[in-house]
């Protein structure tokens, strides 16, 4: 018998009456899966029989807990298993704190969430962390605790329940690989009690440790290198990313079955969708780079189960910042999925090379590999989120048709965005530099990026007005991508970077804060001036998500094209859905440029209304895009 977990079982809320009947929803949904799951359960954990029955009692357990509402709202999505994949969706990612100081401050903002068209809130990481620790709050010391400045896990209940109320989707990240070194289990493990170091890689030599480093990269080489931390008793734990952050051992049923518990336990809170963070890294094995291994994809299934189970009304969403070949495999199958959600991460890389190069090529191959996945694997599109941008390129292929060297134009994206290449007038800093591997990735907010702080800083109107341009544009093409746009908090208004990081001792080391600078207030009151640029981006933008919402060529069941727009700076994509036809076609040069699409028929310019009575050629402003609706037959 293992050692049970500190943390209680939750209360049951079930009542005398329910548990007269039979069978329960929750009985129905298990007996559908049970075969299955107990194979996956029993491929991990071999001698698992009886872990695997607590298991299955942790699931009830769970779902016992699982308040009124939050039951009634799993039946009708249950009932409707496309309610996240339609385009009404509209996501912001931001942190608590910038945002709005606390959790209820949050709540006072949801009026201006909702006037910026939002309906899918993902929120930072807000749990419980040490202090001091450049993370961003990804070292958990608690998984059922918020930290304690932000508010309290039943003002996260309560934000949860208003959010339902107003028909807003709330995100909170979950991080799967490890966990806090001052989290109660390492505590535990430090004092040594063997039990607890069985939860992560505990060892007496390197002699192991050395042997997982000769196949396992590092993830951040020159601010963490390795993959272990030597502790003050002599003992070396693993430590992929951070030497506080400690690695969990999910060969250890008892980790995984605690950690669904914590998943379950924030989705009983009224989460809708839990990010899973780092799944790709959960599980560990010599030999291997201890990356995306089979053992990933049985427990990402395995928790699929286990939500549909007892919260088939929330959604995962996996984490996995890899090329292309090595996310799609994260949807599973049909008759196995893995994730609902997963992030559009290559073609959001795809598209800043293609600003800073002006050739739309290797974005044009991008989005023909998106069109060819199936239609009900759901992305999450984005152009920022509070991470770098990692150069995560098609190389091969740009080596083969343009000759390009990795190091070379990893080198040349790097400052170009830095604003060191002539005539740049982007401003972002390195993250993790390595000048051996020629690595660093990149820092920024979109309007930075975009040359918004250079033309402001400059006092230039007629770059400013550029500036915007290419935002909306970049903006739109987001949003003319299937799957759910996301937007980061702030670039609704155009916030620039934040450079006061550089006077905190906490975050000076970690450039990331240069775009998680506070929210401010004060711009944002300026959105509904359209003379200014807080209120042309605002403004833009909800012009934007108002055509989207209403054109059904941006149904995510539409076919979608990439098409040869006759211009290598131009990107042409088509959707076509129910007779209907939307071509949309941006300009990534900051001069005008033509595009060939050789139509007949009339068309009609969304944005601005222009009528075509004929497509042979299209002039595009610099920086610019147009969204041209071909005319319905009557």
């Amino acid at each position: 018998m293992r050692e049970r977990w500190y943390i209680p079982m939750m209360k049951s809320t079930e009542s005398a009456g329910e548990r007269r009947r039979a069978p329960s929803a929750f009985d129905q949904r298990l007996a559908a899966r049970r075969e299955e799951l107990e194979g996956l359960y029993l491929g991990l954990y071999q001698d698992g029989g009886a872990a695997f029955e607590q298991f299955l009692e942790m699931l009830r357990g769970a779902w016992k807990a699982r308040k009124r509402p939050l039951r009634d709202m799993d039946k009708r999505r249950e009932a409707d298993p496309d309610w996240y994949r339609r385009r009404d969706l509209l996501g912001m990612m931001l942190y608590v704190d910038a945002f709005a100081g606390t959790l209820n401050g949050v709540v006072e903002k949801l009026p201006y969430l909702r006037e910026c068209g939002v309906n899918y809130l993902h929120l930072m990481p807000l749990l419980e962390s040490p202090k001091g620790r450049g993370d961003g709050g990804y070292a958990v010391s608690s998984f059922r605790t918020v930290q304690p400045e932000l508010g309290t896990m039943e003002d996260l209940e309560a934000l949860a329940d208003g959010c339902r109320r107003g028909g807003v989707k709330l995100c909170l990240d979950f991080v799967m690989n490890h966990t806090s070194e001052e989290h109660e289990w390492a505590k535990r493990a430090r004092a040594g009690e063997k039990a607890y170091q069985d939860r992560y890689f505990f060892y007496e030599s390197r002699e192991i440790p050395d042997q997982f480093e000769e196949t396992v990269p590092q993830v951040f080489p020159t601010t963490a290198p390795g993959n272990f931390t030597e502790l003050p008793d002599g003992k070396i734990v693993m430590t992929t990313f951070y030497p506080y952050q400690w690695d969990l051992n999910y060969a250890n049923p008892a980790v995984f079955q605690d950690m669904t518990e914590n998943l379950l336990f924030l989705a009983n809170r009224g989460v809708d969708v839990i990010r899973l963070d780092a799944i790709p890294y959960i599980w560990k094995q010599l030999g291997t780079a201890c990356r995306n291994l089979p053992q990933v994809h049985a427990l990402t299934r395995m928790l699929r189960i286990a939500c549909e189970v007892v919260c088939p009304g929330a959604l995962l969403l996996g984490e996995v910042v890899m090329e292309p070949v090595k996310v799609a495999p994260y949807f599973g199958t049909t008759q196995r999925p893995e994730c609902h959600l997963l992030y559009n991460v290559t073609t959001m890389a795809t598209t800043w090379h293609t600003l800073a190069t002006g050739d739309t090529a290797l974005l044009r191959r991008q989005t023909e590999a998106m069109c060819g996945l199936p239609k009900d694997f759901v992305f999450l599109n984005y152009l920022r989120c509070h991470d770098d941008i990692g150069w995560g390129l098609d190389y091969p292929w740009l080596c083969q048709h343009f000759g390009v060297d990795e190091v070379g134009h990893k080198r040349y994206l790097n400052d170009w965005f830095t604003g060191k290449w002539q005539g740049s007038r982007s401003r972002g800093e390195l993250y993790n530099d390595d000048p051996r591997l020629g690595d660093a990735r990149l820092c920024g907010t979109t309007a930075s990026l975009c040359g918004v702080e250079s033309a402001e800083t400059e006092n230039d109107p007629f770059w400013m007005e550029r500036a915007i341009s290419l935002d909306l544009t970049l903006h739109a093409w987001m949003l003319s991508q299937s799957g759910i746009p996301v937007i980061y908090s702030g670039d609704e208004v155009g916030q620039l970077n934040d450079y006061t990081y550089h006077d905190d001792p906490d975050r000076q080391a970690d450039s990331r804060y240069l775009h998680r600078g506070r929210f401010q207030w004060d711009l944002a009151a300026l959105r509904g001036d359209p003379e200014t640029r807080q209120g042309k981006l605002f403004q833009g933008l909800r012009r934007l998500l108002s055509l989207r919402a209403k054109e059904p060529c941006f149904d995510a069941c539409a076919e979608v094209r990439a098409e040869d727009s006759g211009n290598s700076h131009v990107l042409a994509i088509s959707r076509r859905q129910d007779g209907r036809e939307l071509l949309c076609l941006y300009n990534f040069a900051p001069e005008f440029e033509t595009a060939w699409p050789h139509r007949m028929g009339g068309y009609t310019e969304l944005m601005y209304g222009t009528r075509y009575e004929a497509l042979d050629q299209v002039e595009l402003y610099p920086y610019g895009f147009a969204w041209l609706l071909k005319d319905t037959e009557k």
